[in-house]
């Protein structure tokens, strides 16, 4: 299994009613577009957060949180989220509301 199905099926969960959500096998796993742009995802057991440049910093001061560093050089914006860091539902809900708020902002494709 290149990514963890049970992370996978609580972020199309959580992602219900957002915009329009689709998905795209992405990094070896599975990224979900919003509204053509690129969201969340899961690589392995870890989650794969699109939180902007401006709350990037403030995104690394969460607990279990990392620079996304899939290329070894940090993707300003992105980081990955260790399972630690999302037991609970309410915990993934709101690191999917960072992403989509982010999303937002950005042009639809």
């Amino acid at each position: 299994m290149a990514y963890d199905e049970k992370l996978a099926g609580r972020l199309r969960k959580a992602l219900r009613g957002a915009g329009t959500v689709s998905e795209k096998k992405m990094f070896g796993g599975i990224a979900f577009m919003l509204n053509g742009n690129m969201c969340c995802g899961v690589i392995n057991d870890l989650l794969m957060a699109r939180v902007g440049p401006e709350a990037y910093s403030g995104a690394l001061e969460r607990p279990y949180a990392r620079p996304m560093d899939f290329t070894k050089r940090p993707m300003k914006g992105y980081v990955y989220v260790e399972p630690g860091g999302l037991r609970s539902d309410d915990e993934l809900r709101e690191w999917v509301g960072r992403c989509v708020e982010f999303v937002r902002t950005l042009p639809e494709k």
